[in-house]
């Protein structure tokens, strides 16, 4: 794996932050006074973002809206969220493991998600995961964020790595596609949050659990230069 770089997304892909992105958004409905929604009916929504949960949850209990009200409930999402952002956030089952594994062979690690980057790093700082990577490209870390191909191209080189012997690995159509449109092997993880199964986005490799990793792995590393 020397002078390999592998990209994960964030949310879904490292680590379950579905309990927590969730109850801060059914924060700011209630506050409001509108009916929270099952975790079931958000979930799907999170790869698009906090904004567009909230949104999502207001057009499901048919609440009308301006973007100034969808502004002030986003802050208040934000302000709840990052002192709640790993109450019960916890990384997939043999992340940590696999991780390890990757840097100890000579791989660089690094994060692209549309999660801010200050969230990000306080999300994996609280679970002990933040050391692992060489580099965070967060929303707001380049003027243009995923599905931008430069969002994953900035983060392989923040890493000091180079786009001809790197590997995404994501969970949802955002992933894929930026991945595709940066001409980058992408792994699909089917434990995230997606509407569409990571299967039918037509990712070059797919895994149930970070034990199939390596599998995976060696079967797109010949697409590499």
């Amino acid at each position: 794996m020397r002078d390999l770089t592998l990209v994960f997304d964030l949310d879904g892909t490292l680590v379950d932050t579905a309990p927590d992105l969730i109850r801060a958004t059914n924060f700011v409905l209630e506050s409001r006074g509108i009916e929270p929604l099952p975790p079931e009916r958000l979930r799907a929504e999170i790869s698009f973002g906090a904004r567009h949960m909230i949104a999502a949850g207001l057009q499901h209990r048919g609440v009308i809206y301006s973007e100034e009200e969808l502004d002030d409930m986003f802050l208040s999402f934000l302000e709840y969220y990052e002192t709640n952002i790993a109450v019960e956030s916890r990384p997939f089952e043999g992340l940590r493991e696999t991780l390890e594994s990757c840097l100890e062979e000579g791989a660089r690690l690094a994060v692209c998600t549309n999660k801010r980057e200050d969230l990000s790093r306080r999300l994996l700082r609280e679970l002990g995961l933040l050391g692992l990577f060489d580099a965070i490209a967060g929303r707001d870390t380049f003027p243009v964020f995923k599905p931008h191909p430069d969002h994953l191209l900035g983060a392989i080189r923040l890493a000091n790595g180079n786009p001809a012997r790197a590997v995404m690995i994501g969970d949802s159509e955002v992933d894929v596609g930026t991945a595709k449109a940066a001409r980058i092997p992408v792994i699909g993880v089917t434990f995230g949050y997606t509407q569409i199964p990571v299967t039918e986005l037509g990712p070059d490799a797919v895994i149930d659990s970070y034990g199939e990793f390596r599998t995976a792995l060696e079967k797109v590393l010949p697409r590499l230069s």
